[in-house]
């Protein structure tokens, strides 16, 4: 069982389409910026991977994730050849703050901020007349979770055509609590190097739109083979090697294919040490043996970390190396750590590849994981 990705679209820091930021990917340029949304003197941290929409002069506004939302699904709906009433059309939100950097606003500015506009359901229904909408609050694996539930609505026969789409602004409450949970102070996201220090935020949003296989009005984009969730419970921090190594295998085997068969892998990256060294000792244990191995690379190191919506930011990003056969490289990595030395991360530049068959990771607190593989559409 399949299903076809027909319609795609996303923002970022560092671009305004999926075309655009995998572009800057492949270009291989810094793009953390001194933080603006809130006063860095409260904190050690003082950078962040934001979207640079706020009005001049400093400050923020409500409701930007909301607006980001519905940008992309207009978008992705448009790129689908639909029409703009998804009124019959589920749509399935990942995230993981919601709106909670406008409530900020509310309670501290005094922003006018309504109770309905805290939930996205209101703008979808307001710009689509959308009358089904689902938000996921789960963590980093939102958008992969929404996308599995997407694929089992479309076999239950519930839909032919689902929207699945993630959206996250960074709040101050968030970026405070990573800057006090963290041992070190990261100045930039660095997967997977020995000089990475933690996390820091980024912003965005992405949407794609899932049909029945061939079903859609235009030709696939690439398709979905299987997802896997899984959550392990492990620790509320800490990941665990045994949960994502149930949710890898359970994906290959959802997908019926092998390690093998996997050309690429996205990974979670969130730079982190005991996430990249947990994630990095998985897959060597799932590919030991499959020589020479995927290509691997890492998107937060440039997008920073997009929380929600940055699963199905990766899943745009593996689609597009797919089409282009190339794959961008992991910015700023230069000395791997030595759980990652052997696995195929791509450093530098660009590396080109007939690319058929990729893996999508997403793990996040608690241990909620996600794990989808992608084909391409020949």
């Amino acid at each position: 069982m399949t299903w076809d990705i027909t319609g795609m679209a996303a923002v970022a820091n560092i671009g305004a389409s999926p075309e655009e930021i995998f572009a800057a990917l492949c270009a291989g340029q810094e793009s953390r910026k001194p933080l603006r949304a809130f006063e860095t003197d409260k904190y050690r941290a003082a950078y962040a991977y934001e979207i640079d929409d706020r009005p001049e002069g400093g400050g923020d506004i409500p409701l930007r994730a909301t607006r980001w939302l519905t940008t992309v699904v207009g978008q992705a709906v448009a790129d689908a050849g639909l029409g703009d009433d998804l009124s019959q059309v589920p749509v399935l939100v990942g995230t993981t703050m919601r709106e909670q950097r406008s409530l900020e606003l509310w309670w501290r500015d005094h922003e006018d901020v309504a109770l309905a506009d805290l939930h996205f359901g209101t703008a979808l229904k307001d710009a689509f007349g959308a009358s089904t909408t689902y938000t996921f609050a789960n963590a980093c694996s939102a958008t992969l979770y929404a996308l599995g539930m997407a694929t089992d609505m479309i076999d239950l026969g519930m839909a032919d055509t689902v929207v699945v789409a993630g959206t996250d602004a960074a709040t101050e409450s968030g970026f405070g609590t990573l800057d006090r949970v963290q041992n070190d102070t990261p100045d930039a996201l660095r997967p997977f190097d020995t000089t990475h220090k933690g996390m820091l935020m980024g912003e965005g949003a992405a949407a794609i739109v899932v049909q029945r296989t061939r079903t859609g009005c235009r030709p696939a984009h690439a398709r979905v083979r299987g997802v896997s969730m899984n959550c392990d419970a492990h620790h509320a921090t800490a990941p665990d090697s045994d949960g994502i190594t149930r949710a890898v295998q359970d994906a290959h085997r959802r997908a019926g294919v092998r390690a093998q068969d996997i050309d690429l892998v996205m990974l979670h990256g969130s730079g982190t040490p005991r996430n990249d060294e947990t994630e990095a000792s998985v897959l060597h244990r799932i590919f030991h043996g499959s020589r020479p191995g995927p290509l691997m690379t890492a998107i937060k190191a440039m997008t920073g970390h997009t929380l929600g919506g940055s699963g199905l930011l990766s899943l745009l990003m593996a689609v597009l190396a797919m089409k282009e056969g190339t794959v961008p490289p992991v910015l700023g990595l230069t000395d791997p750590i030595p759980e990652a030395v052997g696995l195929g991360l791509v450093q530098g530049s660009p590396v080109a590849s007939n690319l058929a068959i990729a893996q999508i990771d997403a793990f996040g607190f608690g241990g909620i994981n996600a794990v989808t593989i992608v084909e391409a559409a020949r």
